[in-house]
């Protein structure tokens, strides 16, 4: 696989190997103590993402897989996503690359929820 080096800031997103099967989680690749991983799941888990978590500390093939597509690292969080992976992504950009690949996993989105005020504008009652 060729590969060149991300832009400062920017995942690193490619394909990897995948049988073709419907897309019905986003993998996490984790390790405990990692302050990026909490982050990432608590994110995600906000955004009710459904996720299937493999610690690499415990998980010899899950380690290796990482180390395949982060350059021989062993670098967390570490998502696939159907066919695709993201090395250190945010939130957002694990969301985004949902929307694109799987967007049957992301939460339904209400009219009032795409129309509605912003939480803060909620919380301290004003309207827009």
């Amino acid at each position: 696989m060729v590969t060149t080096d991300p832009v400062p800031d920017e995942p690193v997103v490619d394909p990897v190997e995948d049988e073709g099967s419907e897309i019905s989680s986003v993998d996490v690749y984790w390790r405990p103590g990692c302050m990026f991983c909490m982050s990432l799941r608590r994110s995600l888990k906000k955004m009710e993402i459904p996720v299937t978590l493999h610690d690499i500390w415990e998980d010899p093939e899950a380690a290796e897989l990482v180390r395949g597509v982060a350059r021989g690292n062993e670098t967390v969080p570490t998502v696939v996503i159907g066919d695709r992976f993201i090395v250190n992504p945010t939130g957002k950009a694990v969301r985004n690359l949902v929307a694109e690949l799987a967007p049957d996993l992301l939460p339904a989105q209400t009219d009032a929820d795409a129309a509605g005020p912003g939480r803060w504008k909620r919380l301290f009652g004003f309207s827009g």
